[in-house]
């Protein structure tokens, strides 16, 4: 009997080892024998030479999935020569460890490892790699390929097909020899944390798609060769979520922003060796890093108390070596001078120290060592001229001629009682020209918005505090200059005259700053206008005046608008509300300024002049069209047919630049700019490439597109919820989009959602849960709009809520919002599916056929359908807000489960093994010491460097 039980327990086991044991995939095989016999050293991999099952015998550093290769652990083995280059037959492959060896010869594409999420190639002497070595590979999360010099002599650029990878979480790529500019696409990753390019040779700018919405925690940018990465470091201030920020070494140019204090996460900042210039901010001394390194720049003014726990700042040009000590007076009223002028790196080098007098360039002092004077004509200086200067009480001589400065003269500048002579001759400076003592010589020749003729005052004669006219020379822009308010021309502006010809005077309203700046400009601009008229028909039309402070969102300014047809004029008003008393283009709307002015002429041109090919969409607005800027950036562009510039048209115009211009969210379309020449109402937006979600949903089979998985259309309905909970209740003002709805939100390349279409955007009363209302005329989208605004017009953020709830309707669906061809009963979305959201058997016929509907699929619609329910309730008040609705969705998108575990060992850990005998092979197999281990070793609570607590921010 007990011969029978061996035999029985015997067979039992060798039928169990048969199943978890399948023999090894030929094809598999064979790929492993290539790689061993590819080496120079293949005995370091013990394999067995006469073995022809990895999958049975448990060949070492190798581990299956059944019968096919799921893993090749070789990692820091010295093993050395080329890789069959066929690597990506193994197609369940999903970890590939091949770090920290000497492998030589291309890097093997991966190009179709669907499966692949660890691929590690990084520190061995790979010396090229092919360009669809990412494409196909949906799940990878890391790529390391540090260390290897790929393409010596040419260098390479990360390919677009790494783009197929939308669950990218770190990609590390130090001294693998990376030339060119920093591809856009890497803003595309909505999961990248860990984004490592130290050590290669970039160059141009940090790309715009880095701004605000992504998940990085680690950026290092640092020690790029042949000069690296220019332009300024504002971008970076906008990642919220970074932890560390090592850009070191490069060529950054301009002042550290004031916003980097909002970087709330941060704890290692490194901008030694670049070329920042300014003054240190206080909301970066006040921020409480464990390391902050602003060495080797040409920073200045007082060296401020940091609060970061360790913190240099050598090497710049401080006016004081010990930290909280104030500069002399003027010094600082120098620095602020230089910091009108944006710091030129050329005179931030010269102005070191504390000693104005000690050989500052362009600087000159009397013999009580007081400055008398500065002489910096032809120095390419552009800018603003600050109110500092005026109390250098000393001064007789100013000549900053031949320069680029603009903006207005200061009025305090008057005050200088010893000024003998100020030379601003050939820049943009605007008028009024403050009136100085008749012993001032003041020499504006050659300011294009005073006379073209005598523009000189000499003591006692003309004073010229009106200028008879302006030329049509285009003063230079200063887009990021907050000093004063400057002027930009970008056309001619044309007026009446005597003999009644047709007329577009030009009425500039400005802040009550600039109130006294208006008064003077009036006559001089009436007598521009007519000679202007004379000169040209082909100039531009439309005169845009900056606001002082875009920081400041109640400085506006109104943009006049000077049109070619009937004499009409124009002008643009961000004010966000409702201009119900215009009655047409020639009528009152005001946009707020600031840098976003485009010259139609460049939209056309990167439109191929609005070419019927390069149309995206139409709609009652007019058509929007593809465009590509000279770097690559690509541009949606927005434009207004000439037949519907109405009243209503206008408010909606300015509305999108109001909002967009205040708001910036992952989940919101950017506006990059706008053009309002002539007839022209352009906006222009950031590039979606994917398009709207309607298409997705309704019109995929006629469009040749793939259906939207389930989880996509989660993914899609959280980053809405958190567009809409940003507009509701994160941004610095509450706003109600009123339009929400499928064909509003469009999709980018990994199929993130943005919101779109903010034209019918109001301001949100305050109240808590967005229950007061605002009485506003109707507009919106039926099927999606909200019963009680539909009945009375009262507007709160609970409107946008039930078009969310419709859209979540739709993405369950595949059905609109409204539908005249369905059947009566079904014709109206929400009513419909209010009758069968509880009825789990009608909710289940009621999903979209596109989507394969399992049991745990099911449940989480079933969610979705609770939800939707709730967010169109006929009562606003009891509907949820969107801060509830993201808690609720995150959960469902973000839902986590191991991975599936088909075999004992994982990582080359035998689980059943004491735990000091996993802790020695694991050693090993890492190539570290492990003799000195014994059973009673103690094992360190957290690796080491880990800090002892963590904290997370609220990332949405």
């Amino acid at each position: 009997m007990r011969s029978h039980l061996v035999k029985f327990v015997s067979l039992a086991l060798l039928s169990l080892t048969a199943v978890v044991f399948a023999e090894t995939d030929p094809n598999d095989l064979a790929i492993l024998k290539a790689f061993r016999d590819g080496l120079e050293n293949p005995e370091l991999l013990k394999w067995p030479k006469n073995g022809d099952d990895p999958c049975g015998q448990r060949w070492k550093h190798v581990f299956c999935s059944g019968s096919r290769i799921s893993q090749i652990q070789v990692q820091n083995m010295s093993l050395k020569g080329p890789l069959p280059q066929n690597l990506n037959k193994l197609f369940m492959l999903e970890r590939l460890s091949l770090q920290r060896n000497q492998f030589t010869g291309p890097v093997p594409s991966l190009s179709g490892l669907s499966k692949l999420i660890y691929a590690y190639l990084d520190y061995n002497q790979f010396n090229s790699i092919p360009s669809d070595c990412f494409d196909g590979l949906e799940n990878l999360q890391t790529v390391a390929l540090d260390g290897n010099n790929l393409n010596g002599t040419t260098g390479w650029s990360i390919p677009k097909g790494l783009l197929d990878s939308a669950q990218l979480t770190t990609f590390s790529c130090m001294s693998c020899n990376l030339v060119g500019a920093l591809p856009d696409f890497l803003g595309n990753f909505p999961s990248l944390e860990n984004l490592k390019l130290s050590g290669n040779s970039l160059t141009g700018e940090i790309p715009a798609s880095f701004r605000g919405g992504m998940s990085l925690k680690n950026l290092w940018l640092n020690n790029q060769q042949g000069g690296g990465l220019t332009g300024t470091i504002d971008l970076v201030a906008t990642m919220s979520s970074v932890t560390t920020l090592w850009l070191h070494g490069n060529q950054f140019t301009g002042t550290i922003p004031e916003s980097v204090g909002n970087l709330t996460q941060l704890k290692d900042l490194n901008l030694n060796g670049n070329q920042l210039v300014g003054l240190i901010p206080h909301s970066l001394a006040n921020m409480p890093l464990e390391r902050l390194d602003l060495n080797n720049n040409q920073l200045m003014g007082p060296m401020p108390i940091f609060k970061a726990a360790k913190a240099t700042c050598t090497s710049n040009s401080f006016c004081q070596s010990t930290p909280g000590i104030p500069c002399a007076p003027e010094v600082m009223a120098l620095v602020e001078f230089l910091g009108g002028l944006n710091y030129p790196l050329r005179l931030a080098k010269s102005w070191t120290g504390n000693d104005p007098c000690a050989s500052w360039l362009g600087v000159h002092c009397d013999a009580k060592s007081k400055v008398s004077s500065i002489i910096l004509p032809n120095y390419n200086l552009s800018g603003t001229l600050s109110p500092s200067v005026g109390s250098l009480d000393s001064i007789t001589q100013i000549q900053l001629g031949h320069n680029n400065l603009n903006g207005s003269l200061p009025m305090n500048w008057t005050g200088l009682a010893f000024l003998t002579k100020l030379d601003l001759s050939s820049n943009n400076i605007s008028p009024p020209l403050p009136r100085f003592r008749t012993t001032v010589n003041v020499v504006t020749d050659g300011n294009p918005l005073f006379s073209v003729g005598n523009a000189t005052r000499r003591a006692p004669s003309t004073n010229m505090t009106q200028a008879p006219g302006v030329s049509d020379t285009p003063p230079a822009k200063n887009p990021g200059n907050k000093g004063t308010a400057s002027v930009s021309r970008g056309s001619q502006i044309s007026t009446q005259h005597k003999s009644h010809k047709r007329s577009n005077l030009v009425a500039v309203s400005a802040p009550v700053a600039s109130i006294a700046f208006l008064a003077f400009l009036a006559v001089p601009l009436f007598f521009y206008c007519y000679k202007q008229r004379k000169r040209s028909f082909n100039a531009p039309t439309s005169l845009v005046i900056h606001p002082r402070d875009p920081s400041d969102l109640h400085n506006m300014v109104k943009i006049a608008v000077a049109s070619n047809t009937h004499g009409s004029t124009s002008t643009v008003t961000g004010s966000g509300s409702d201009s119900r008393n215009s009655s047409g283009i020639g009528e009152s709307h005001v946009i707020e300024a600031g840098n976003l002015v485009i010259s139609v002429q460049v939209l056309r041109k990167v439109t191929q002049d609005f070419a019927s090919e390069n149309e995206l969409g139409r709609g009652g607005f007019g058509v929007v069209y593809k465009g590509e800027l000279g770097d690559g950036t690509k541009i949606a562009v927005k434009r207004m047919e000439a037949g519907v510039i109405s009243s209503k048209a206008l408010d909606e115009f300015q509305a999108e630049i109001a909002v967009l211009s205040k708001v910036r969210h992952r989940h919101l379309v950017s506006l990059l700019g706008y053009s309002i020449q002539d007839n022209e109402r352009i906006l222009v937006y950031e590039y979606v490439s994917q398009g709207a979600l309607s298409k997705h949903l309704f019109h995929w089979t006629r469009l040749k597109l793939e259906p939207l998985s389930w989880r996509r259309r989660l993914n899609i309905a959280l980053d809405v919820a958190r567009g809409m909970e940003y507009l509701h209740n994160l941004a610095h003002q509450r706003f109600i989009h009123r339009d929400l709805k499928s064909s509003n939100i469009l999709l980018g390349d990994n199929f993130r959602a943005k919101v779109s279409d903010f034209g019918l955007v109001k301001l949100a009363p305050d109240g808590e849960n967005g229950e007061k209302s605002v009485v506003t005329r109707l507009a919106g989208t039926f099927g999606y709009l909200a019963p009680e605004y539909a009945v009375t017009g009262k507007v709160t953020t609970k409107v946008d809520v039930f078009s969310f709830g419709v859209v979540l309707m739709e993405l369950l669906t595949g059905l609109m919002a409204l539908d005249e061809d369905r059947p009566e009963e079904s014709r109206y979305l929400a009513a419909w599916f209010w009758r069968i959201k509880s009825d789990r058997e009608k909710l289940r016929a009621a999903i979209d056929p596109a989507l394969d509907v399992k049991d745990e699929t099911f449940d989480s619609m079933c969610v979705i359908a609770e939800l939707a329910g709730h967010c169109t309730a006929r009562e606003p008040n009891q509907r949820p807000v969107m801060s509830h609705v993201v808690n609720v969705l995150a959960p469902l998108v973000e839902k986590w489960k191991p991975l599936d575990d088909e075999f004992e060992e994982y990582c080359g850990i035998d689980y059943s093994l004491p735990l000091v005998q996993m802790v020695k092979g694991w050693q090993e197999a890492e190539g570290r010491d492990s003799s000195h281990l014994d059973s009673k070793t103690s094992i360190p609570a957290r690796p080491s460097g880990f800090a002892e607590s963590f904290t997370s921010a609220d990332g949405r």
